[in-house]
């Protein structure tokens, strides 16, 4: 399909990519097959977040490291977190993937410690009182609200903090935009997991990265030239007009015409 197309042709062609590409048959060769090897919530959320702050780069090599990961931690990831030993941290010890190392990793699993001693779910790390009553703009202010929360221990590694983005940095935060997708979407493809329901998917933010924003510019989805948090916002908006309740679902199509097809 190319540009100059009405937005009744392009909602009928992405809408049947979208069918295309959410499917069980995506996640094998996708990081959101390292959530699906758990069953506990608390395990799907960490072995995803994992997964999703390592999704930069080639995603076979992102699949492994993830899966290296989760066997250094006993294949129990939440359990690891919550009741680690001293000895049990030692076999960290050199683990990187890409610029993450085993300084960074360390300080992810203070945190999870933490939150998880106090909470049953990381969900209220993004969605809690001091949040969620920002109806309009509830997921900038919730990505705002996590960097500086999962910052908030009393020691926190200078080099750690690049791992997590923020609105506030003008970052388009596609992994944690696709964490959350993960996390709230239920559509019932067996695909993502509509494990968090404080809010719903119309609130969600597309993921944006280059492959996604060269195909959404293809379609005219996308005019602004940095792939940053203002991006995200546009695109979303425009998917808005495709579906209005659920448009982080063309996150499937987008992808998957940018990096799947080759589309551009």
């Amino acid at each position: 399909m190319e540009k100059g197309n009405n937005i009744e042709e392009l909602k009928t062609f992405l809408d049947r990519k979208v069918i295309e590409f959410n499917t069980p048959d995506f996640i094998k060769d996708d990081p959101i097959v390292i959530p699906h090897f758990f069953s506990l919530k608390q395990d799907i959320e960490i072995a995803g977040f994992f997964a999703a702050v390592f999704a930069w780069g080639i995603r076979k090599t992102i699949i492994n490291k993830s899966k290296t990961l989760l066997q250094l931690m006993d294949s129990a990831p939440y359990d690891f977190c919550i009741n680690h030993t001293d000895q049990d941290l030692k076999k960290l010890e050199g683990f990187c993937h890409r610029t993450f190392n085993d300084t960074d990793l360390l300080y992810f699993i203070s945190f999870l410690k933490f939150h998880y001693s106090k909470h049953q779910s990381l969900e209220s790390a993004f969605f809690n009182k001091k949040t969620m009553h920002h109806s309009q703009n509830i997921i900038e202010v919730s990505l705002n609200y996590f960097y500086h929360y999962f910052f908030s221990l009393e020691y926190v590694p200078l080099r750690t903090q690049k791992h997590i983005a923020s609105p506030q940095k003008n970052s388009s935060c596609k992994r944690l935009n696709m964490y959350l997708r993960w996390m709230v979407r239920n559509d019932n493809k067996g695909v993502d997991f509509g494990l968090w329901k404080k809010i719903s998917p119309s609130q969600l933010i597309c993921p944006v990265d280059v492959h996604v924003a060269r195909v959404a510019k293809h379609f005219n989805l996308l005019k602004r030239k940095q792939v940053d948090w203002q991006a995200s916002i546009e695109l979303t908006d425009e998917l808005k007009k495709l579906d209005i309740t659920d448009p982080v679902k063309y996150d499937f199509a987008l992808f998957g015409l940018g990096v799947l097809e080759k589309y551009s």
